[in-house]
């Protein structure tokens, strides 16, 4: 067996960036326990931490220019990100949005202007961000657009100007655009938000736009789109089979370059030689891998690649074009060894109403797949869907000699229009029968043992996962809820303040408490506690602003009132999912033990260490005495 904690430690290194002149590299690497920003030469070995986060990790950063970069964090998970610059070595750090209580996201870098960048701010109003460009060195604000209080998207030009933008009411989306900074934004087409007409890019002339859009049609493509007139123009790429919505391009060569989708895999369809032959070459010197370029130089002589796989979180590469080398820079996580990864083999099964179900289905190595204890892993969202790749979750499961089953159940996004809107109003319902007819898929194939099935989900997944234990009792030996929903009402109540303009979406795809308050109760595994009959783990971060802890509070005071083994992980400073490695490794210990007891899968024992005290970041409950 493989340590528990080789799954879950922070990576060696990983977001590996080239600087604007391809001259520096800069990564996120653990320092303190906690991942941090450091930087070196390309053609040197020192290396500079520039940040020095021992609290929590730092969430994502970008390079301002050749000199400088800015990052975010936020504080115990409550995602109210902060956003930061500071210098190559680490000098003259500046918060740019030293405000209380107010969220930072990233709008442009600017990336012809080395003094400023564009970040969306909610500080007027905590329900809206406006955008202000931001003096990288002084860390100077000045409005570029109010937000009327119904735009959640902006989208610039090439030129960085900040002209269209996506507003919504809740249930219509409207597509906004102006000629230049100075005019007023005007609505070009609004639709409901099941159709989609999503700015990409500006064409390189900043005349036309780029879009993906399902007007019309089930499956989203790519357009041109004229919003003058306003109308679709030129296809330029769509695919038979799932949706396209990345549309990659050359700012340097001024040319789209690549169209990106995901089947089982991800898939490329290129429109530009040159990128296509880099591929190739990629591809050819890296095989047995998946290969993508994670970012380039201005000039593009210089690349960054990474690679990676169902078995591998891969390696990063440098490429010098100038000079055809292609060099390791490193392993992401190099002490787990591919060969010893199990394989993440596609799957579908049809749904007891005929659709088809796509998944992957993972089996332990080395044993035969009959009746084998199973976890079954539904994803959250649900507006999203599993990709085929290196899961440290879904490998260490089948590490510990555990079927792992994910599906794309109805309500996933990626496969048209129709199948996304089939899960509207069908928590607990309809969705939740693909969940159950995966299972018994695995049953009928002679790979799941009846009686050793377990199901496990985080945030949406882990509704699925109490509504399971709730609707299917008879299905499962236990289960594990993290950061997940149990009562819909207090759910929706507790929606941050930026949330707002999503709430009437949420109704509808959901239900509505207000107007529906029978239906909503009547897919809240709260109110039906009194059906789950088997042990639960639930784990929950208390600063949690998606999922308030309130979720996960009343479940198991439900069902601890009845008698029913719940073990209860609350962490103090964590938020929608566990960010800090040692609670990572206290959750999936205890993950391990938990369902070692109720399926029977492997355990690793447990190596002596020193005795510490308890720590004040969280508190473990174990299962009640009754």
């Amino acid at each position: 067996m493989i340590p528990m904690e080789d799954f879950f430690r922070n990576p060696e290194q990983t977001d590996l960036q080239l600087s604007p002149d391809g001259l520096h590299l800069a990564w996120l690497q653990p320092w303190q326990g906690h991942l941090n920003v450091h930087v070196r030469a390309v053609d040197g070995d020192s290396v500079t931490r520039i940040t020095d986060a021992t609290a929590r990790d730092i969430m994502g950063w970008v390079w301002a220019n050749d000199r400088r970069l800015v990052y975010v964090k936020d504080y115990g998970g409550d995602e109210n990100y902060h956003a930061y610059a500071v210098d190559l070595d680490g000098g003259n750090s500046l918060d740019l949005t030293p405000f209380e209580a107010v969220q930072a996201r990233l709008v442009d870098v600017l990336e012809d202007d080395d003094e400023h960048l564009l970040l969306a701010i909610n500080r007027r109003d905590p329900r809206v961000h406006d955008v202000y460009r931001v003096n990288v060195d002084t860390g100077k604000l000045a409005l570029v657009a109010e937000n009327p209080g119904n735009i959640t998207v902006w989208k610039t030009d090439n030129q960085g100007r900040v002209r269209a933008a996506v507003a919504t009411d809740g249930v219509n989306r409207s597509l906004l655009y102006r000629e230049t900074e100075n005019d007023t934004f005007r609505t070009v087409e609004t639709t409901n938000f099941r159709d989609t007409l999503k700015p990409l890019h500006f064409t390189f002339d900043d005349s036309l736009l780029y879009v993906a859009s399902n007007l019309d049609r089930d499956k989203m493509a790519i357009y041109t789109y004229d919003p003058r007139t306003p109308k679709l123009l030129d296809l330029v790429f769509e695919h038979p089979e799932v949706d396209v919505s990345e549309l990659h391009r050359s700012r340097h060569r001024r040319v789209i370059t690549a169209a990106t989708f995901l089947t089982d895999k991800r898939g490329f369809h290129f429109f530009d030689e040159e990128r296509e032959q880099l591929q190739d070459r990629l591809e050819k010197e890296l095989a047995g891998v998946e290969v993508v370029v994670a970012s380039m130089s201005k000039d593009e002589r210089r690349v960054l690649v990474r690679t990676y796989s169902d078995k591998t979180q891969g390696a990063y590469y440098y490429l010098n074009r100038d000079t055809d080398e292609l060099a390791m820079l490193g392993e992401v996580s190099p002490w787990l060894d591919p060969a010893a990864m199990a394989d993440m083999q596609p799957i579908q099964y049809t749904s007891r109403d005929g659709l088809t179900i796509h998944g992957y289905l993972t089996l332990p190595r080395g044993v035969e797949p009959r009746i084998l204890p199973v976890v079954i892993h539904p994803h959250g969202g649900p507006s999203y869907r599993d990709p085929w790749g290196f899961d440290p979750e879904v490998q260490f499961l089948a590490n510990r000699g555990y079927a792992v089953l994910q599906m794309n159940f109805r309500g996933s996004t990626g496969y048209g229009k129709d199948f996304w809107t089939r899960g509207f109003r069908q928590w607990g319902r309809e969705i939740q029968d693909d969940v159950t007819d995966g299972v018994q898929w695995l049953v009928d194939q002679g790979i799941a043992d009846p009686e050793r099935i377990g199901i496990y989900g985080g945030s949406f997944g882990g509704y699925a996962t109490l509504a399971g234990l709730t609707f299917t009792p008879e299905l499962y030996a236990c289960g594990v809820d993290y950061v997940g929903v149990s009562n819909i009402f207090t759910w929706m109540k507790a929606f941050p303040p930026y949330w707002e303009p999503l709430i009437a979406k949420v109704r509808e795809m959901v239900g509505d408490p207000e107007s529906d308050p029978d239906f909503i109760r009547s897919i809240s595994p709260y109110f039906h506690a009194d059906r789950i009959r088997v042990p639960l783990l639930v784990a929950q971060g208390a600063n949690d602003p998606r999922v308030t802890k309130v979720e996960s509070d009343q479940i198991v005071e439900a069902l601890r009132n009845r008698g029913i083994e719940v073990e209860y992980m609350v962490k103090e400073d964590e938020g929608h999912g566990f960010a800090s490695e040692e609670n990572r490794f206290d959750f999936y210990g205890a993950m391990e033990k938990f369902l070692g007891r109720h399926l029977g899968g492997s355990v690793m024992p447990e190596r002596p260490g020193p005795t510490t005290g308890p720590r004040d970041t969280g508190r473990y409950e174990a299962p009640a005495t009754t």
